[in-house]
């Protein structure tokens, strides 16, 4: 296949991760396998060339020759100094020195450290068609990166981890300097330089590495080539930067339809594969809307909230008193400090208000068995549902001295409030009897509140966010219980409730189903993108 037909099928895959960054590999990989050159490649490297039983990654054309790159390049190792000679800033007598953080695409002169002249030798100062590379760096995927000196403007040198690759023979320095950015060397790089075992790429390494090296009239064909492919990856790049920059604007617009008239029809325009918002913030903007009172309209023949407020003391007082559970006390709402406006038929409230108990497992460590009632962690419910397999157990006999409003039952709620998990809720769809550590809150609804609705609420971005802004601690975050009961909700009619939950339900289970033909969409584009690569890059 003739690379002309990658950039011809580039908006069949445009969508794909790094798609430009694969398109400019094909080309580096197809300058250097000859695929520009007239001929069969049929000549591989030496195997007596290999390090470390490396692979023999590609072949090039007869009239290539293979050379290590002792016989072309000198290796020239950085300035090494001590700390207290270094500044950060321009000093007379002092000189700049890049390292490896200044290796990307191509050369960045920010963060520089300037040294003593006397720290540095003469051949260290960088000249014009130098290559920087990183030698050494706390990072495996820096080491070996490499860049090329562009310019003449800059006066210095470079520090200990990095190194220079002088050309000295007459391969172009343009060929060199490409062929250290080709996915050839990347692999040599990975499999058989110690580099990416141990974070270190020494001289010898690249004095070792084999080089293909074309016939000098195929040199400026070449290097001409790449550099004319490479444009037009730079055009296509900022075509697709503009058309994000378009897309993001058609997604605010759809976003504010949408939010207007949250319907499925608007859901529909947010879900253009060129442009779609995540799914996952599209289900935090329904949410949003949803106890904002946004997604469904008002009913003015809906019992008051008043009524069901007062409802929802009763129970509270019965539950309290059957488990011998005393009520927190409950603190009233500052009306001057809410998030957002609500509709008139709703109120605002603390999260304790609309619960019959929010409390935690047991504080003590619980005595272990091989078998028993189920003893559930973090770990068993931040999918969103309860999960028993592996899980610990206790004896039954601990189990039965829980107090009843500690023991998790059909219908109950668990949230996690305790580490990097905090804040995921699970709903109890199981009559198994089981108990939970303490880093699990246990609410307990009433039958006056939708399920459904406080199952939405506490997963809302307004839940998460107040959960956050609440946490101590830092190694391990923490929601304290009394903080968790005195988040501040909306809560409407019940009747609202309901048609709340049907509708986030249907809205929900439309971005779930256009999110699958997204997914599907874009591992087309994916696949579609690999094959190419494959085609283009397997030697015949």
């Amino acid at each position: 296949m003739k690379l002309e037909r990658f950039f011809e099928k580039f908006d069949l895959f445009a969508e794909a991760p790094d798609a430009v960054t694969r398109m400019r590999e094909v080309i580096l990989w197809s300058a250097f396998s000859g695929v520009f050159s007239p001929g069969e490649r049929n000549q591989s490297m030496p195997k007596e060339w290999g390090i470390n039983d490396a692979p023999v990654f590609f072949s090039i054309p007869s009239s290539w020759e293979w050379k290590r790159g002792c016989d072309i390049f000198d290796v020239i190792r950085g300035v090494t100094y001590k700390k207290e000679h270094a500044s950060d800033a321009q000093v007379e007598g002092y000189f700049p020195l890049l390292r490896a953080n200044n290796i990307g695409n191509g050369i960045n002169f920010d963060n520089l450290v300037y040294v003593p002249r006397e720290n540095v030798r003469d051949e260290q100062f960088i000249r014009l068609g130098d290559i920087l590379i990183a030698m050494s760096s706390g990072s495996k995927k820096l080491v070996g990166k490499a860049a090329p000196i562009l310019t003449n403007n800059f006066v210095g040198s470079f520090g200990a981890f990095c190194g220079i690759i002088r050309n000295k023979s007459s391969v172009l320095d343009g060929m060199l300097a490409q062929y250290f950015q080709s996915p050839q060397y990347t692999l040599w790089v990975t499999e058989a330089g110690r580099g990416i075992g141990i974070n270190n790429l020494s001289k010898g390494d690249l004095n070792a590495l084999p080089v293909p090296i074309p016939p000098p009239n195929e040199q400026n064909r070449i290097v001409a080539k790449v550099e004319e492919l490479m444009a037009l990856c730079d055009q296509l790049e900022a075509q697709q930067q503009e058309r994000q920059a378009r897309h993001a604007a058609l997604v605010q617009a759809s976003l504010a339809r949408f939010t207007q008239d949250p319907t499925p029809d608007n859901l529909q325009f947010l879900f253009h594969p060129s442009y779609t918002i995540s799914p996952a913030d599209l289900r935090k903007t329904i949410l949003t809307l949803a106890f904002q009172g946004k997604l469904v309209p008002q009913d003015p023949n809906d019992e008051p909230v008043e009524d069901l407020m007062a409802r929802l003391e009763l129970e509270q007082r019965q539950f309290a008193a059957k488990h011998q559970y005393r009520l927190p006390t409950v603190q009233p709402v500052d009306t001057g400090a809410l998030p957002f406006d609500v509709p008139g038929n709703w109120m605002w409230c603390r999260l304790n208000s609309i619960f019959n108990a929010i409390t935690d497992g047991d504080h003590l460590p619980p005595p272990k068995t091989n078998s028993g009632i189920a003893f559930l962690t973090i770990g068993n419910i931040t999918t969103g549902k309860l999960f028993f397999e592996g899980c610990r157990f206790v004896p039954e006999s601990y189990y039965k001295k829980l107090a009843g409003f500690r023991r998790p039952i059909r219908g109950d709620i668990l949230y996690t409030v305790v580490g990097a998990t905090y804040g995921r809720s699970a709903l109890v769809e199981t009559d198994r009897p089981f108990c939970v550590q303490r880093h699990i809150a246990i609410l307990k609804p009433p039958q006056s509140v939708a399920v459904g609705f406080l199952m939405l609420l506490l997963r809302s971005p307004l839940t998460y966010k107040q959960a956050t802004g609440n946490t101590t601690g830092t190694a391990q975050p923490t929601i304290p219980l009394g903080s968790l009961r005195n988040f501040v909700v909306p809560i409407p009619p019940l009747a609202e409730q309901r048609r709340i939950v049907a509708k986030v339900d249907e809205l929900l289970a439309l971005v779930d189903e256009l999110e699958t033909q997204l997914v599907a969409s874009r591992t087309v584009a994916q696949n579609l993108l690999a094959a190419l690569v494959r085609e283009l890059t397997t030697t015949p």
